[in-house]
């Protein structure tokens, strides 16, 4: 071997022969159980989860034996992935930056307690499923007043992302999300409380960072992959989730691990290692269809290992078969425990849920159709295949084109009526904007992308994509198996267009960016590959130092617009002292109190948090009952008659301010607590670059 002549590895070392191995195969060894590994105990946790707390299970003295079992089953799991050898220094630099992911993440969690969010709901139903172990919670009607007062017409337990399920004989309270990441939250909670919760997903986005840069590292190379590791921990939004309870930071590290083994598949299919390539297709498909028990919107993912399955089996690719069987069935499983346990959910997201099972059920058809068709001959015309590559690599530009200049020929809106609309309208008053409630933004993603990774980036990632296409359909065309990343490449480029096309959230920010999330750090790994072709181009045709200039260039046209755009985030820590908050409001609270929402921000903000973090029976007020006040003094005077009948007091709860308390004959209120914090800023056409102050100010009314 010369030694100018690229060093060549073998595909997958022998697990028996590990204690051997170099310290090169230890690190890619060591890197890629721990995602795989991660990845799959995520998912076989929130499977558990579900299932024990639809029995009320869900208890430390159960939950814990049961995830020290899982983790065992799901390091038997990741042992079936094949592994390539990864430099030591590749590896270990992978690794501190996602110690270091960690440590920035941490440090600068924020304390987003109240349900205003997302994230605030997750926690909340974390810190519920941690006490009361079940999911629905039930509610004992007597510790509000009885049946009765469930039945008063606009009374109820609901709140926002807490749906009031059941009966007044036999109510329950039902969280609105997937049980998985409330679960692993709650996890959290048992072992270290507040600041247990608030670490664990600063881990997950360490876990997030060593995946992507393990795939980048296995799909373009091993001097690569800490450079879209390094990308992808300076992402904006990727930091600003991973500083809160979302989802995100549970699912993000189970879909890096299953286009990992995705990846690995696929080359043990091409190896050809017909074993080792079955049983990680297997493992890739757990990973993606279970992530739904997680994050219903992994639906979309999980239709985009149709077409990879479809072109695999066209090829009669080994692990065709193993992908399809075990995405099916994992699919199936995550999806049937996310309705047992979030039933309520889904049906008020059936709006987005049925397009995308419908593109499933249309691409299954269309796969049948395909392999039906190539078992009888079918071929492309001859003209076609010759014009394959080029039709498919200019398709991708035209696609981005069209993204990039739809500001200037299209406005998107959504219903009026929505409860979104109204959010945005009010958004667009404060900000001096034309007021058109109905506008979702949505033709301005791709402004949104190039806020955190700059044009430059998104440039170099289009021609990637492009040039990508090209290759793959060069060896369709020429009978050679498609590349390894090929099916890595169908999911996140695929995801990323739907996304851009239609994010399907309300446009203020930096939440909308959340959208994004699988977006970007595709972004940061094509403009890696663009780095790394041209740097090998480069190499052969160029001096040294214009081949290091080159390379460096582009790297800096990823991270430097990142950095920047970072930077003005770099310690800040969102509704810090919001838990000082909620504890002054809890200790105002007595023995036998039955807390009542009288306005509107209480009736968003507090009753799941007095119910499950307090431990104070509460009830809230619909917004119809609070807009007729003459109703809602007849039904405040309802409800208290019963409270006290069953030996308890009402207190009356109003945190817009104390006019709705003195509407209902309170001549005086005590004021539980008076704090500002400082939350993100809400802007509908600009990048947030600060926080804005956020008052939590909370009056109590006791009646009699």
């Amino acid at each position: 071997m010369s030694s100018r002549e690229p060093r060549r590895y073998p595909y997958a070392p022998d697990p028996g022969d590990l204690p051997l191995l170099r310290g090169e195969a230890w690190g890619g060894w060591l890197v890629t159980r721990t995602v795989v590994w991660a990845g799959l105990w995520l998912v076989l946790g929130s499977v558990a989860a579900a299932l024990l707390s639809l029995g009320g299970a869900w208890s430390p003295w159960v939950a814990g034996p049961v995830l020290l079992v899982l983790a065992v089953v799901a390091g038997f799991g990741a042992a079936l992935v094949p592994v390539r050898p990864l430099p030591v220094w590749s590896a270990g630099l992978l690794v501190v930056l996602s110690v270091g992911a960690v440590v920035w993440a941490g440090a600068t969690h924020s304390e987003q307690v109240l349900p205003r969010r997302d994230s605030g709901s997750y926690l909340q139903s974390a810190i519920q499923l941690a006490a009361g172990h079940a999911r629905p919670i039930a509610v004992s009607p007597d510790s509000v007043g009885g049946p009765d007062v469930l039945a008063i017409d606009g009374i109820t337990l609901a709140s926002p992302a807490f749906y009031a399920t059941g009966t007044p004989q036999h109510p329950s309270i039902q969280p609105q999300f997937p049980v998985g990441a409330s679960a692993w939250y709650s996890v959290a909670w048992w072992v270290a409380g507040p600041a247990g919760t608030a670490w664990a997903p600063a881990i997950l986005f360490g876990l997030t960072v060593l995946g992507v840069g393990l795939l980048a590292a296995t799909v373009v190379g091993p001097r690569w992959g800490p450079l879209a590791a390094l990308g992808t921990g300076l992402l904006f939004p990727l930091l600003h989730v991973a500083r809160s309870t979302y989802s995100e930071p549970v699912s993000l590290p189970v879909l890096a691990a299953g286009l990992l083994a995705l990846v690995l598949a696929a080359r043990s299919a091409a190896f050809p290692d017909v074993v080792s390539a079955r049983r990680a297709a297997v493992v890739a498909g757990v990973l993606m269809g279970g992530a739904i028990a997680i994050r219903v919107d992994a639906l979309r993912e999980v239709v985009l290992v149709v077409p990879v399955v479809v072109l695999a089996a066209l090829q009669r690719q080994t692990h065709a078969r193993g992908l399809a069987g075990s995405t099916a069935v994992s699919t199936a499983i995550a999806f049937g425990v996310t309705w047992l346990t979030s039933s309520e959910y889904l049906g008020s997201i059936a709006g987005s849920l049925l397009p995308l099972v419908a593109m499933g059920v249309a691409a299954c058809l269309l796969g049948v159709v395909l392999l039906w068709g190539s078992a009888r001959g079918w071929a492309l015309p001859t003209i076609v295949q010759a014009w394959l590559p080029r039709i498919l690599a200019g398709g991708f530009v035209v696609v981005g084109l069209v993204l990039a200049s739809r500001p200037w020929w299209q406005v998107v809106r959504q219903s009026a009526a929505d409860s979104g609309a109204r959010v945005v309208a009010g958004l667009q008053a404060r900000q001096g904007l034309t007021v058109d409630g109905g506008r979702t933004y949505a033709e301005h993603t791709l402004v949104w992308m190039s806020w955190w990774v700059g044009p430059a980036a998104l440039g170099l990632a289009l021609v990637a994509t492009a040039v990508l296409a090209h290759r793959a359909a060069s060896a369709w065309v020429d009978g050679r198996a498609l590349p390894g990343w090929s099916g890595p490449a169908v999911i996140a480029v695929g995801s990323t267009l739907l996304t851009l096309y239609r994010p399907g959230i309300t446009p203020d920010h930096p939440w909308a960016d959340r959208r994004l999330l699988i977006a970007l750090p595709t972004v940061v790994v094509l403009t890696v590959a663009c780095a790394a072709v041209v740097s090998r181009w480069s190499t052969r045709r160029l001096p040294y130092a214009v081949n290091v200039a080159v390379s460096v260039g582009i790297a800096a046209a990823l991270l430097v617009p990142t950095a920047l755009a970072t930077r003005p985030h770099l310690d800040e820590r969102v509704e810090r002292g919001e838990w000082a908050a909620v504890d002054t409001v809890c200790a105002a609270m007595h023995p036998g109190d039955v807390a009542l929402m009288v306005d509107s921000r209480a009736a968003n903000e507090w009753p799941q948090v007095l119910r499950g973090y307090c431990g104070v029976s509460a009830l809230s007020t619909t917004s119809t009952l609070r807009n007729d006040p003459s109703r809602l003094g007849a039904a405040v005077q309802q409800v208290q008659r019963a409270v006290e009948a069953r030996g308890g007091r009402l207190v009356l709860v109003a945190a817009d301010s104390p006019e709705g308390l003195q509407r209902l004959g309170l001549k005086g209120a005590v004021v539980a607590v008076d704090a500002r914090v400082r939350e993100d800023d809400r802007l509908l056409e600009a990048r947030p670059n600060s926080l804005v102050e956020l008052p939590i100010r909370v009056y109590l009314g006791r009646l009699g």
